[in-house]
């Protein structure tokens, strides 16, 4: 599954680079989402290969990972557009197929071969069961988990896709100014994921983590709305990217945990779909909000709908000791790896 969605991105990478024309172009977007899923795969496989105590800090990895690529990747395909616009493309594209060379020759197998028979031999499902998400989407443990992915995702959405909008009508910054501030966010973000979180998971159960951070984040995303200056949007950023950088991966953490070992795979892709699903909205509310109502306003409504997370979260999850269904423990997370655990099924 790895190995076919990189290849998948490299093909939509070349027919990027030999696109001339602009319905060539989506068919090299339609090549890389219809063959997409590596990030839930490559999530899968960390929940295979990790302690669910060491989720947590593995996954924050991976944000980091991402995050690096974030930050390098932006320069790199600058530097390479200078030569050749559809240079960063081709560049892009042979990153793929090492990428996947990589997988194929050094990275083993997580499931071994006694799991692949019982998987094998289990009654085959539909791709896509309407009714499966409508459960989930309704159970007790999973359900919140999912709804808060749902209003995170628009919310945090609305802040990358007019964060450009904003900061040119609200403080009037250059392009150039615009990324160097979004490459700070970057190096924050890798920063807390890379030494932050693992530590923070030792101490806190994944549930309490998600209740502070998004406390965090929609604080620092309704201030962000009406920052008056540079300065105090620097001072700002790092708020905000340990409050979006630690949802988003104790999101994750908990959701992998939530279902039986078999399921992981399964719950973090619907996850990675209901996020991909809020980008659709997000920049239209967005450019909006701007247009109709106020620069702040789109830092006001995407901080508002966090925040109305936090009462949710705490009313819903597992923060509470001695909640009905939660575990009777002293990190509050579900012990999804046993078949007892399985709360999605």
């Amino acid at each position: 599954m790895l190995i076919l969605s990189i290849l998948g991105t490299a093909g939509g990478f070349v027919v990027l680079a030999i696109a001339r024309f602009l319905p060539i172009l989506f068919v090299s977007r339609f090549i890389d989402g219809i063959t997409g899923g590596n990030i839930s795969v490559a999530q899968a496989y960390i929940a295979d290969v990790t302690d669910p105590k060491d989720r947590g800090r593995a996954l924050g990895l991976i944000g980091a990972a991402f995050g690096l690529g974030f930050i390098l990747g932006p320069v790199t395909g600058g530097l390479l557009s200078g030569i050749s616009y559809s240079l960063p493309a081709w560049v892009g594209a042979g990153l793929a197929l090492t990428n996947a060379i990589v997988v194929m020759f050094l990275l083993p197998e997580s499931l071994s071969i006694e799991d692949r028979a019982r998987l094998a031999a289990r009654e085959r499902r539909h791709a896509f069961d309407p009714r499966a998400l409508l459960d989930a989407l309704g159970h007790k443990r999973v359900g919140p988990l999912l709804w808060i992915r749902l209003a995170t995702g628009l919310s945090f959405s609305i802040f990358e896709t007019s964060f450009a909008l904003w900061a040119l009508a609200a403080l009037g910054l250059t392009s150039q100014t615009n990324g160097i501030v979004l490459g700070y966010v970057g190096v924050l973000s890798v920063f807390v994921q890379a030494f932050l979180i693992g530590r923070l998971t030792a101490r806190f159960s994944d549930d309490q983590l998600l209740l502070y951070s998004l406390g965090i984040a929609g604080t620092a995303l309704l201030l962000w709305g009406f920052v008056p200056n540079l300065p105090l949007l620097i001072v700002l950023m790092p708020a905000l990217s340990v409050g979006l950088a630690v949802s988003n991966t104790i999101m994750t953490s908990a959701l992998s945990k939530a279902v039986h070992h078999d399921e992981v795979g399964g719950i973090l892709g619907l996850q990675t779909s209901i996020q991909s699903f809020t980008r659709i909205p997000a920049p239209i509310i967005a450019g909006l909000l701007i247009d109709k109502v106020s620069v702040w306003s789109p830092g006001l409504g995407a901080g508002l709908l966090t925040l109305a997370m936090v009462p949710f979260a705490w009313s819903a999850l597992c923060v509470r000791p001695g909640r009905e269904g939660c575990p009777e423990d002293e990190t509050g997370d579900t012990p999804a790896d046993t078949e007892e655990g399985s709360h999605a099924r």
